[in-house]
């Protein structure tokens, strides 16, 4: 197909004006390949650039602060669960939101902290762990990148997307953190945060009000938009109680 592209465009006698960069053509299908096949190991390396770029456009709460002490407290004896090493940060700032990484880097907000009990803050906490666990974060991912490479594609061809390529790394982010999940993940991902709980002898009505509390926001919240349906959800886990 490139082969044939350039002989057309030769025969037009437009080869040297073409505006199709070549070589950002072969990367940007090197790009959309690569997605399709990322291994978990590959995405897991890409998880922690990712997550370590997104340390940096936040501010993250020191070690000795409030936020971060009581998340320590919550997560005590979840730094490795369920074969899966994990690390915590939490991100000041008031929005309602929490993420995970493929390669276990959990990451909340203090806005979701201030509004959640700790039991109900654990049920979030399980619920992204569940996420990674169940593959779905890495199935973001590779939706993430393939959507940066099309950007790429999208700048070889002249368009506007050319200017955001040279920060794959920024826009990978940006598209894995605006990630959408399925109702069915979602549900997955409930239920294990709901385990969790049980499994470790926390209140498991928390999974149910925390979604609850989630609902109330409407589409206020930037975790709503990855995280659909929370009042359904909750009438879900209230059955599995």
């Amino acid at each position: 197909m490139l082969k044939r592209f350039l002989l057309i465009c030769a025969a037009m006698g437009l080869l040297a004006g073409c505006q199709m960069d070549v070589n950002k053509s072969l990367d940007a299908a090197n790009d959309l390949h690569t997605a399709a096949t990322l291994s978990q190991e590959d995405a897991a390396k890409m998880g922690r650039e990712a997550a370590a770029q997104l340390d940096k456009q936040n501010k993250v709460a020191s070690k000795n602060s409030a936020y971060a002490k009581r998340l320590a407290k919550i997560t005590k004896g979840l730094e490795k669960e369920d074969g899966l090493a994990l690390n915590f940060k939490v991100y000041i700032t008031s929005d309602i939101n929490a993420l995970a990484f493929p390669d276990g880097s959990l990451r909340f907000y203090s806005g979701l902290m201030d509004m959640m009990t700790d039991d109900e803050i654990f049920f979030v906490v399980g619920h992204e762990i569940g996420h990674a666990k169940n593959g779905d974060t890495l199935d973001a991912f590779r939706l993430a990148y393939a959507a940066s490479g099309a950007r790429k594609a999208a700048g070889a061809a002249g368009g506007v997307a050319g200017a955001l390529s040279a920060s794959q790394l920024g826009d990978l982010t940006e598209k894995f953190v605006n990630a959408q999940f399925s109702q069915k993940q979602e549900y997955a991902a409930d239920a294990y945060g709901l385990n969790l709980l049980k499994k470790k002898n926390k209140d498991s009505k928390a999974a149910v009000t925390a979604l609850r509390k989630l609902a109330t926001l409407g589409d206020t919240s930037s975790m709503l938009a990855s995280h659909p349906a929370p009042g359904k959800r909750a009438d879900k886990l209230e059955s599995m109680r």
